[in-house]
C-alpha cells in the first residue's frame, strides 16, 4: 500500500492505493452475518512507522501519515481529514501525509448509506442504519457526508495519540502527563522537549483515559490551532506537475486496451457484428461478446475504438423506445395521476376551499454528469485473483459486482480506487468494473477499459426529468397560507438502492414493504413558515437509468420551490427577499444568509429591468442564500455576469476548501441552469460530446462572490450545497430583466409568458 509522505513537500502522491480483499485484510471480509461487533485496525505500517488505531501512523522520523477512507474526487477529503487529526495531535503540517485507508467496517459511512439508500433504510432506527453499514462495509464517499460523519472519529484519534505520546514523554521525565502539551511535533513540558517519533513505539503501550481530552476543551493553549486555517491541500502539487496518477495512467506488463460499445437503454441485446473488418486494424487483438455489449482489445485504445465502429455493432430495439415526447407524457400522465404523500403539515383541505389559488407548472430535463475522466478500469486477473484499478465512491460494491460478474468470491478481489477526476455521483456505479473484469478473464491478459466520451454520455445513470404541478394560496397579509407541489420523477432512491445494493437482503426487504420514494423529492417540503402544505410524489417511469447526481432531487425542487416564492411575491405585491424574510422566523440562518447576500449583492428589490434574482436553499445541515444578475443576449442566449451567495455551513475546519466547494457548486449549478441536459431518440441519448451539453465556458463564468457566515454550528454539507438555488436565483433573475417567468430546465427550453 503506497503512502503519500512529507519528505517531500513540493512533491504530492504518486497514487493513492485502497487494498480490498487479500493480505491484511481477508480474516475480515467474510460473510456479514456473521462478523463481530467488535472491530480491530488493519492499518499496514511502512519502515518505521507505529499504529496508531485505525486513522494514524508516526514514523521514527516524526512524519505523520493519516488513513482516509473516502474517495479523493477533487473535494479536498485528503486535505481536510489530515487537518483534523493534526489539529488535535498538535501536529506540524509540513510533516503530514495521507494514504487510502484498507476496507474496514470501521470505515463504514452510515451516514452517506442513509442518505443514498433513503428509500430503503431510510425509515430504519439510527442504531440499525449503523449497524448494517457496517457489517456490510458500506465504505461510501456521497451526500457531503465526509466530514459531517468522520469528524468526530478523526479528533478523537488525534486526541487519543496526543494523549499517549504526552504519557510516554511524562514517564521519561517523571510528570504528570496532564501537564505536559505538544506542538509541531513534539511533546512539550516547561523547557524539556521530545519528538514524536522517538516516543511512538513506546507510547502505543500506554493506556487512554475513559474520556479523552479535546485540545479546545482542555486548556491547552486556547482554540484549536489548524481549524478554520487554509491549509496548502497535500494532493496539489502532485496534480500541478502531473505526477499523479489517474486510472487511466495505469501501466501492467503485457497490458493492452479495450473499448466497448452497449445498445440502447432497456435491456437491449447484442444482435451481430462483423469481425472481419476490425481484424484488418492495426494492432487489433481480440474481440469480447456478452448478450448485451461487444467489447475490442487492442494494443492501444484508438485501435480498439477503430475496431468497434468497423465492426457496426448491431443491437435489438426495446419494445418500449424511450423518445423525448414519450418522458413529457409520462411525465404528464403521473402529474394527472395519484401521488404518494410524502409530507404535510396543518389541513391543506380547509386551507384551499373557497380561497382563490395561484398555480403554475414547472419542468426540468435529463441531466447528466460529464466529469472529465470518463468510466475506467484496469483489470488484472492471474493466479486465481482479480485485481481492479479504478476511481470509485464506493470500492466494496464494486468489488462485489466485479466478483458477481465472473462468479468468484470477494476474497479473491482487490480493488486499488484510484485519484478521480470529476465524478458528481457517478462513480458510485460499477459496470465498467464488471465489464473490465470479464475481458481480463477472458483474453487472459491486463486490459484497460476505457469508455467513449459518447459511451459514458448515453449510457450514463443520469439525473432523472421531472416536472411539478406548485399550488398556492395567499391570506389577506400576503403571506403563503396553503402549500401544494406535485412533483412527477422516477422512483430514482429505490432504483439505485436496487442496483448498487443487488443482494442486499435488509434493503430489498425494506423496499418490499414500505412505498414512495422520499428522495425522489428530497428538499421540496418548504423551509418557510406555511401552515399547511403538502408533498406528494407522483411516481413516473420515464424509461432511463437514473442514478445519484451532485444535490440529486434538491437540484430540481429548489428550482420548483424557489421559482414559486417568486410568482407568490409577484402576486402579492410584495418585494423578494420581504417576502421571504416573512416566513423565516423559525429559520434565522437561512434568514441571515439572505439579508448577508442582498447587502453584499446590493439588491435592489428585484425591480422590473434590474436582472437581479434571489433563492435560497438549507441541505445537509447547511445554509445557502445565492443573488444572480442575469439578463438574455440579443441571440436570446441567458447571459449570467455576477453570482453572489452567503453561506451558513457550521465550525468551517478549512475556509479556502468551503469556498471552493461552494464556487465549484455555483459553476455547476450555473451549467444545469443552461444546459447539461440531453433529449432522447429511439432510446439514445442525443448528446455524444461535451461540446454538445451546452456548458458555461470560461468566457461565459460569472464574477463570483462567496461569503462564509461565523458559526458554532456543528459541520454542515458543502459539496453539494451551491447546486440548487443557482438555477432559481438566475430564473428569478431573468423575469425582471425581460418580464418573462422561465419555468423549464434547462432555461429557455420552453417559456411560458406571464
Amino acid at each position: 500500500m503506497e503512502s503519500v509522505k512529507p519528505s517531500n513537500p513540493r512533491k504530492g502522491p504518486s497514487r493513492r492505493t485502497l487494498l480490498i480483499g487479500g493480505g491484511a485484510a481477508a480474516g475480515l471480509l467474510v460473510a456479514w452475518a456473521v462478523w463481530p461487533r467488535t472491530y480491530l485496525a488493519n492499518l499496514t505500517p511502512g519502515e518505521g512507522e507505529t499504529i496508531f488505531g485505525a486513522w494514524l501512523k508516526v514514523g521514527t522520523d516524526g512524519h505523520i501519515v493519516v488513513a482516509v477512507p473516502q474517495a479523493e474526487l477533487g473535494q479536498g477529503v485528503f486535505t481536510v481529514f489530515p487537518q483534523i487529526v493534526a489539529d488535535e495531535l498538535g501536529a506540524d503540517w509540513r510533516s503530514v501525509g495521507v494514504e487510502a485507508a484498507p476496507l474496514n467496517p470501521l470505515y463504514a459511512n452510515p451516514l452517506a448509506a442513509a442518505t443514498l439508500f433513503e428509500a430503503a433504510l431510510g425509515g430504519l432506527p439510527g442504531n440499525l442504519q449503523r449497524e448494517h453499514a457496517m457489517r456490510s462495509a458500506l465504505v461510501l464517499t456521497a451526500g457531503s457526508s465526509s466530514i459531517r460523519y468522520f469528524e468526530e472519529a478523526l479528533r478523537q484519534a488525534g486526541a487519543a495519540a496526543r494523549v499517549m505520546l504526552c504519557k510516554a514523554a511524562a514517564r521519561r521525565w517523571g510528570v504528570d502527563w496532564q501537564a505536559c502539551g505538544t506542538a509541531a511535533n513534539q511533546v512539550i513540558h516547561g523547557n524539556q522537549k521530545l519528538g514524536f517519533g522517538e516516543l511512538a513505539a513506546a507510547a502505543v503501550d500506554e493506556t487512554l483515559p475513559s474520556e479523552l481530552p479535546l485540545r479546545g476543551e482542555a486548556g491547552e493553549g486556547g482554540p484549536a490551532r489548524l481549524y478554520g486555517q487554509g491549509v496548502p491541500r497535500l494532493d496539489a502539487p502532485s496534480k500541478v506537475d502531473g505526477s499523479v496518477n489517474f486510472a487511466a495512467d495505469v501501466r501492467l506488463a503485457d497490458m493492452v486496451y479495450a473499448s466497448v460499445r452497449q445498445g440502447p437503454i432497456g435491456g437491449s441485446e447484442l444482435l451481430s457484428a462483423d469481425e472481419g473488418p476490425a481484424n484488418r486494424i492495426p494492432g487489433m487483438r481480440a474481440v469480447v461478446r456478452t448478450g448485451s455489449w461487444i467489447a475490442a482489445v487492442a494494443d492501444n485504445w484508438w485501435a480498439a475504438e477503430r475496431a468497434l465502429d468497423a465492426m457496426k455493432p448491431r443491437f435489438k430495439a426495446p419494445d418500449k423506445p424511450v423518445n423525448s415526447d414519450t418522458i413529457d407524457s409520462t411525465l404528464n400522465d403521473a402529474l394527472a395521476g395519484d401521488g404518494a404523500r410524502i409530507a404535510s403539515a396543518g389541513d391543506l383541505s380547509a386551507a384551499f376551499r373557497g380561497a382563490q389559488v395561484v398555480s403554475a407548472d414547472y419542468r426540468v430535463g435529463v441531466a447528466v454528469h460529464a466529469p472529465i475522466e470518463t468510466m475506467t478500469c484496469t483489470a488484472n486477473w492471474s493466479g486465481g485473483r482479480l485485481s481492479l484499478w479504478l476511481p470509485t465512491q464506493a470500492p466494496g460494491l464494486a468489488r462485489a459486482a466485479a466478483a458477481r460478474a465472473i462468479g468468484v468470491s470477494e476474497d479473491s478481489v482487490t480493488v486499488h480506487p484510484m485519484m478521480a477526476g470529476g465524478s458528481f455521483g457517478a462513480k458510485l456505479e460499477h459496470r465498467v468494473a464488471e465489464q473490465a473484469a470479464v475481458i481480463a478473464l477472458k483474453i487472459g491478459h491486463p486490459v484497460q477499459l476505457t469508455w467513449s466520451r459518447a459511451e459514458d454520455i448515453r449510457h450514463d445513470c443520469f439525473r432523472p426529468a421531472a416536472a411539478a404541478r406548485l399550488t398556492g394560496r395567499l391570506d389577506a397579509k400576503g403571506q403563503v397560507a396553503g402549500w401544494l407541489a406535485k412533483i412527477a420523477a422516477p422512483a430514482s432512491g429505490r432504483e439505485l438502492t436496487r442496483r448498487l445494493l443487488a443482494g442486499d437482503t435488509l434493503a430489498a426487504a425494506t423496499l418490499a414493504v414500505t412505498g414512495g420514494d422520499p428522495s425522489a423529492v428530497a428538499g421540496a417540503e418548504p423551509a418557510y413558515a406555511i401552515p399547511n402544505y403538502a408533498i406528494d410524489h407522483h411516481e413516473a417511469d420515464i424509461g432511463v437509468p437514473s442514478g445519484h447526481w451532485r444535490s440529486d432531487a434538491h437540484s430540481y425542487t429548489a428550482f420548483f420551490t424557489e421559482s414559486f416564492i417568486d410568482e407568490l411575491a409577484h402576486v402579492a405585491g410584495i418585494e423578494a427577499l420581504s417576502f421571504r424574510m416573512a416566513m423565516l422566523g423559525n429559520e434565522p440562518r437561512l434568514a441571515r444568509c439572505l439579508q448577508v447576500v442582498t447587502q453584499l449583492g446590493a439588491w435592489s428589490g428585484g425591480e422590473p429591468g434590474s436582472g437581479q434574482g434571489i433563492a435560497c436553499h438549507a441541505m445537509r445541515g447547511s445554509y445557502i442564500a445565492v443573488l444572480a444578475e442575469a439578463g438574455l443576449t440579443p441571440k436570446r442566449e441567458v447571459k449570467v455576469t455576477r453570482l453572489v451567495a452567503a453561506v451558513d455551513c457550521g465550525r468551517v475546519i478549512n475556509p479556502d476548501m468551503v469556498k471552493q466547494q461552494i464556487e465549484g457548486g455555483l459553476i455547476f449549478g450555473l451549467a444545469a441552469a443552461v444546459g447539461a441536459s440531453t433529449d432522447f431518440t429511439e432510446s439514445m441519448a442525443d448528446v455524444r460530446s461535451i461540446a454538445d451539453l451546452s456548458l458555461p465556458t470560461l468566457a461565459d463564468c460569472p464574477d463570483i462572490t462567496v461569503e462564509l457566515i461565523h458559526s458554532e454550528s456543528d459541520t454542515g454539507g458543502v459539496g453539494e450545497l451551491a447546486v440548487p438555488p443557482v438555477a432559481p436565483a438566475i430564473a428569478n433573475a431573468l423575469q425582471s430583466a425581460t418580464g418573462t417567468r422561465f419555468r423549464a430546465l434547462p432555461l429557455l427550453s420552453d417559456v411560458d409568458s406571464e
